[in-house]
Order: C-alpha cells, then sequence, then structure tokens
C-alpha cells in the first residue's frame, strides 16, 4: 500500500517494518515527528521521551546490548548532549541493530545554530546515511538496521529539515519481527576502559574500511556473499552514479540533489547515501569520466575537503556557494549561469514571532521587563521574551545553560541583585537540575525562575517527566519540581500563578534582595493544552491611553486609531491585559463588559 508521508513519519515507517523494539529520544524540531509517529504504534515497540538526548542514547544502547533494535532521535544540537555515549558506543559496537536518527537545521528555522552533524558521525568512526526523499528516508532506516548488526556499529542516519518536513510518496511494507538477540556477558566489549577501548579503536577502524571496499563493491556491481553484508542492503547501491552530459559532473547528496536535479537536469550526478565513510575512489573514478568536478552540499564543506585532500581535483564548491543556511534550485541555476524562470513575488503581511494569546509566561516577562531585570534566557517559547516589548531576556545559549550563566555572571560581578535565571519544566529537567545543584554546592546566590507549563512546548507540546503523561499520553508518574528543589538543598522555594502580576512583582523584589539562593516556580497550562474561555475582553471608555496592555506584548492587543484595542478573532479571555491595567479599563465580556461599553 502507497501513502503520502512526511519524511519523519517515513523514518519511522522504517524502523517499525526494520522491528525497532525500543526507541528513546528528546523532542527537537525538525526531528520530533519520528518519535510521535512510532509512539502511535502497537506494543510490539517501547516507545518514550527521555528527559534529555543523553539519556535516550544510553537506553538505545543498553537495548542494544540486551539484543533488541534500538532507535535514538534527536536534533543536531541533541547530539551534542549525547555525544559522551555516542562516541564510545562507537567504540564498543552492538549487539541489537542500534542507529541514531539526528535532524540538522540549515537555515536556523528554529534553532541556534547551523550545526553539521555529519562531523560527529567522522569523529566518532560511524557510518553516515544522508537519504534524499522520503521513500529512502524508509528504506535508508531499514538498511541501517542491518548494517549495524552485520558491521557491529552505530550507525547515524542525517535528516535535515527540508528532508524530514517534505512529503513523498512511500510503499508500506509489513514489520519483520525480530528475536531478541539472546544476551552473552563481554566485558571486552562493553566495558569502555582503556585496556578494552585500544583495541576496539582498532576493530572500528577496520569495520569502515570494510564498509567503504562493501560499498565501493556494491556500487560497481561486485556480488557480495551473504556474509558481508546483509540481505537488504545486497545490491542496493548507496551511492549511484547518473552520466548524463559529462561536461559537468556534480558530487552531492541528501536534499541537494534533488535541488541539482531541478537546476541541472542534463549534467552527470554521483549522489552519495553513505557520506561516512566516503567512497573515494568511486569518487575519483566519477571524477575522471567528467570534464569538470562540483561539490554541492549544504552547511560545512564535509565532503568537498575530504575530496579535495585525496587529490582530486575540484572546479567549484563552497567557492561557488554559500556555507550558511539552506540551497534552492534557483540558487544553483545562478551559481552555474542558467537563466532562472521568473517569479512573482507576493507580498505577503509579515507575522513577527510572538508568544500566543493566553500564553502563561507573559505575565512574567511584563514584571520582568518592568523591573529592568537582568535575564540569563534559556531554550524555549520564552526566549521571544527577547523581543519587543518586553525584551526581557539578556543572553541564550543552549539547553539549561540559564543557570550556569547566572551563576558565573554572579561569581564574576560579585553582584546578584535583580539577576534571574529562567527556563522552562522540561528543559529544567534536560539539563537545568545540575545546574542548580553545582548552585547550592558553590554556595551561590541568585534567582531562578522556572517556567512551568505542564508541557514540552516549543517542539509541539510533547510529555516530560513533570506532565504526569507518558509519549503515548497515557497517565505516568509526574515529577514534583518543587520537592526536587528542596531535595537538593534550595532553602528558599516558592510557587507561584505568573498572572498575579503583582503578588509575583513583590517575589521577584523580594527573593532578588535575597543574599541567598532562591527558586521561584511560575505554574500556570500552557495556553494550547487547556481549554480557553474564548470570551474576549473589551477596552472601555475608562481607558487613558497609557499602553501599559501593549507592553504585555499579547497578539490579541493591537493599535487603532492611536489607541489600544482588542482584536476579539484572537484574544482568549486570559485576563492578563485587565490585571496590568491600571485604570481597570479593560473588561471581560463575560462579567458585563458589553460592546456599547467599548472604547470608540
Amino acid at each position: 500500500m502507497k501513502k503520502i508521508m512526511l519524511g519523519n513519519e517515513a523514518f519511522a515507517r522504517g524502523a517499525w517494518e526494520a522491528g525497532v523494539r525500543v526507541v528513546s529520544s528528546y523532542p527537537g524540531t525538525p526531528s520530533t515527528e519520528v518519535t510521535e509517529t512510532l509512539a502511535k504504534c502497537g506494543d510490539e515497540v517501547h516507545v518514550e521521551w527521555a528527559p534529555n538526548e543523553k539519556v535516550g542514547v544510553e537506553v538505545a544502547v543498553g537495548a542494544s546490548i540486551g539484543g533488541a533494535r534500538a532507535l535514538s532521535c534527536m536534533k543536531h544540537v541533541g547530539l551534542n548532549v549525547a555525544a559522551d555515549p555516542f562516541f564510545t558506543a562507537a567504540y564498543n559496537g552492538v549487539t541489537g541493530g542500534l542507529v541514531v536518527l539526528v535532524a540538522d537545521d540549515n537555515g536556523c528555522h528554529s534553532s541556534q545554530n547551523e550545526q553539521d552533524s555529519r562531523y560527529h558521525g567522522r569523529g566518532a568512526g560511524v557510518p553516515v546515511l544522508e537519504p534524499a526523499d522520503p521513500t529512502e528516508c524508509k528504506d535508508y532506516m531499514k538498511l541501517a538496521f542491518d548494517m549495524s548488526e552485520k558491521y557491529d556499529t552505530v550507525v547515524l542516519m542525517r535528516s535535515n529539515t527540508r528532508i524530514s518536513h517534505s512529503r513523498g510518496i512511500v510503499e508500506e511494507g509489513e514489520r519483520e519481527e525480530r528475536d531478541v538477540i539472546p544476551y552473552e556477558k563481554n566485558f571486552r566489549k562493553y566495558v569502555a576502559m582503556p585496556a578494552m577501548a585500544r583495541v576496539n579503536h582498532v576493530k572500528q577502524e577496520q569495520r569502515l574500511a570494510q564498509i567503504a571496499a562493501d560499498a565501493h563493491s556494491i556500487m560497481v556491481g561486485v556480488p557480495l556473499d551473504t556474509d558481508e553484508l546483509a540481505a537488504a542492503v545486497e545490491g542496493y547501491p548507496l551511492n549511484k552514479e547518473e552520466m548524463n552530459d559529462p561536461e559537468i559532473g556534480i558530487v552531492t547528496s541528501g536534499i541537494c540533489y534533488q535541488y541539482v536535479k531541478e537546476a541541472l537536469p542534463n549534467a552527470s550526478v554521483l549522489k552519495l547515501g553513505l557520506v561516512n565513510p566516503l567512497p573515494l575512489q568511486d569518487i575519483a573514478a566519477f571524477a575522471a569520466k567528467v570534464d569538470k568536478l562540483y561539490v554541492i552540499e549544504e552547511g560545512n564543506p564535509f565532503l568537498e575537503e575530504q575530496i579535495r585532500a585525496a587529490g582530486i581535483p575540484v572546479h567549484g564548491g563552497k567557492d561557488m556557494f554559500t556555507i550558511q543556511g539552506e540551497y534552492s534550485a534557483n540558487m544553483i541555476r545562478k551559481g552555474f549561469g542558467v537563466e532562472v524562470p521568473e517569479t512573482k513575488e507576493v507580498n505577503a503581511p509579515g507575522r513577527p514571532p510572538l508568544l500566543c494569546a493566553g500564553c502563561p509566561h507573559k505575565g512574567l516577562f511584563y514584571v520582568l521587563s518592568k523591573l529592568k531585570t537582568t535575564v540569563m534566557g534559556d531554550i524555549g517559547c520564552y526566549t521571544l521574551a527577547a523581543l519587543a516589548p518586553t525584551n526581557a531576556i539578556d543572553s541564550c545559549l543552549c539547553m539549561g545553560g540559564s543557570i550556569g550563566m547566572e551563576h558565573g555572571f554572579e561569581k564574576a560581578t560579585g553582584d546578584s541583585k535583580n539577576l534571574v535565571a529562567v527556563l522552562g519544566d522540561s528543559t529544567f529537567i534536560h539539563s537545568g537540575i545540575t545546574g542548580l545543584v553545582n548552585m547550592v554546592y558553590n554556595e551561590a546566590k541568585g534567582t531562578v525562575i522556572i517556567l512551568d507549563n505542564r508541557i514540552t512546548g516549543m517542539t509541539g507540546h510533547q510529555q516530560n517527566p513533570a506532565s504526569g503523561k507518558n509519549a503515548r499520553g497515557e497517565p505516568a508518574p509526574a515529577l514534583d519540581i518543587y520537592t526536587l528543589c528542596r531535595a537538593i538543598g534550595v532553602r528558599n522555594v516558592f510557587e507561584i500563578d505568573p498572572f498575579e502580576v503583582k503578588e509575583l512583582e513583590k517575589l521577584i523584589k523580594e527573593e532578588t534582595e535575597r543574599d541567598e539562593l532562591s527558586v521561584i516556580i511560575t505554574k500556570r497550562p500552557c495556553a494550547m493544552i487547556v481549554k480557553q474561555t474564548n470570551v474576549p475582553n473589551v477596552i472601555t471608555d475608562r481607558c487613558k491611553n497609557c499602553r501599559q496592555c501593549m507592553k504585555v506584548g499579547c497578539p490579541a492587543i493591537a493599535m487603532k486609531d492611536g489607541k489600544p484595542f482588542i482584536l476579539r478573532e484572537s484574544c482568549v479571555g486570559c485576563g492578563l491585559c485587565t490585571r496590568v491595567c491600571p485604570f481597570d479599563a479593560i473588561e471581560s465580556t463575560a462579567r458585563g463588559g458589553e460592546e456599547g461599553k467599548e472604547a470608540k
């Protein structure tokens, strides 16, 4: 049966058909839908959201040692968090097939950098597969599990935003149930001590060389013994040569293959599906068949540098195309002097990034902006509070980084007054807990504010250990953040509704003046997961045009004829604006604020 699928859905389908048994991931755009899709499968697959990517890979490694096929998914910056177990597991090898899927974000659509994960694969010494469409997403995932078991290696599956979120026709297959491989104690393989690591490192280099040799054999049509390569990989050329006009030869991979085929349909192309180890022998043979060789790849010159280093002449690469952002067919056309089709520009109205109407974070950042607090920020929806009108965040580095940065700022300046760190509940669990432990241990001062909105919001409302539900939405034990903070030694812990702005302002003033560490937990559910009243507010003729309500940054409040005006179709009736108005000029239509009383 054929279906139209997202690339991420196709990845999930491939893992399911390959017989995956354990999936442990942390949500991160653009990878999230892989795990969400697998969570909808039956009980034959255990699917969980891990507290962070490091734990996710460790769970997958344990499942592999236990003999099951396992998968862990993350975005590119998540692979940094998981690098510790990932690099060592690459030495040790596997029992059950082990695949780590990483989705890069060229163009920074939802990320703080444009990291190129191929370097992680090369640095760890594992094969890296890169599909070019949803069909290959499914097929490559199945191949990855077979390769993992056959070569005794972790396999890195690399995607990016366009591959993960593009759609294509995918043919569904049946699930291949695989028995769990019986566990056999083997401490020389799995105990990462120096003596074992030195031996395992040699084995790792040997299997990479074997993978490269076998990939070449398949490409040139040499049959392989099934002992060398799993039956599913047999005869499947991950690297494909498409000879057309020999004047231009292009080495490319992934989504860039699609751009090249659209922009230069007559060019000869060497499409790489296996980007590590690089098939330099095949690239050299391809280069000999064309007049000029070009390398087209988004991100860093990962392919180009290795090809040049091998002595293969490259006519053009990053000297023609940028390292930054995404490519397109038109960019490639321009690079080669091909006429670009005319396009009609559409002047769509701008949509600046804003926190949602009813967002529980708005009350907090309204107060922090009013107090002119120095705010060490973190990764989440609330990072948008750095923008106007609140301009309330001073820094943002990485998941959980706000707490460590606040601590360092205080130690450097000797001043913790009016200084806070802010981070969400999921981010705190991900990598903020250890930072708070560090503050307690090193007798820090300052205030940490944990924004508990009961969900992992920015990536699309996934569950986390504090939400009370698991990855399938079933009831699960909920971590009590208040009790945890007290347990690790924080003596001053407070919980408050962030919409109670007067009480919140008083509390923040008191705690940022305290000569001791404190934690404030703002508790209010995400506006997207609770039923809103949908009874809009109105601004009455008592309005003095002080514009305090505009400082909240609510998308439902705009200016009209020089005065604030509530967009009734956008307002969810959360009531925050009524709390910040000093003249009681904003009323809910649920309690008498009628149309006739609205300010004209």
